[in-house]
């Protein structure tokens, strides 16, 4: 298992400059980690970030992804898609009232309370990073439909019920992909979907085992 902490995230850097987090550095940064640890194919899983990385990853190198497992993702364009995630403004939030500020606004907007692993996980990232990203991600234009439509590998798409704008895009993914198939996981949302770890466990075990 290669596990990477993916620019902005983890222990990797974290730039606070939008161009940083290109789409195109983004899938460099993945096949530079394969390259180096010397694996040539990957069966490749991410969620939200980790899906569209993994969905470029793809388009870019069909040859390193042998199977195809994201949850949470998008393809398209993202303008405003972290306004909608989120709540309008949090890049804004982020640069003037950090991390802190942005997870009390965000709170504050959500059905279901923020539980302490995602505010862990936010915690620990540099807030003028994720602000940073934001504002790249606002700018990308994501992948065209075709591209996704030449995907030859096993895919698996997986998103909260009620995930908002993130299911519809996860299902109108899976539809343009050929050899996919498409779980929702009844009840969550972009943020609680991986504390459903029996259900997307067993979710991939199928897939993987297929």
């Amino acid at each position: 298992m290669i596990l990477i902490d993916s620019r902005g995230h983890g222990r990797s850097e974290k730039p606070r400059t939008p161009d940083s987090y290109a789409m195109k550095n983004i899938v460099g940064d993945l096949t530079a980690v394969l390259d180096a640890v010397g694996v040539d194919t990957v069966d490749y899983l991410g969620y939200s970030f980790g899906a569209r990385a993994g969905l470029a990853l793809t388009a870019a190198a069909p040859e390193r992804v042998r199977s195809l497992a994201v949850g949470g993702g998008s393809h398209g364009a993202q303008a405003g898609a972290f306004d909608r995630l989120f709540f309008p403004g949090c890049a804004d939030v982020l640069e003037q009232r950090g991390m802190d500020g942005f997870l009390e606004a965000w709170n504050s907007h959500r059905v279901f309370p923020i539980d302490a692993g995602t505010r862990a996980v936010f915690s620990a990232n540099d807030a003028q990073a994720m602000a940073a990203y934001i504002r790249a991600s606002d700018a990308d234009p994501g992948l065209p439909d075709e591209a996704l439509q030449h995907f030859t590998q096993p895919s698996l798409f997986y998103v909260g019920s009620q995930d908002g704008t993130r299911l519809d895009d996860t299902q109108a993914a899976a539809a343009l992909v050929p050899n996919s198939e498409l779980h929702i996981i009844r009840g969550f949302d972009h943020a609680t979907t991986m504390a459903a770890s029996t259900e997307v466990l067993s979710v991939l075990e199928r897939f993987w085992d297929r």
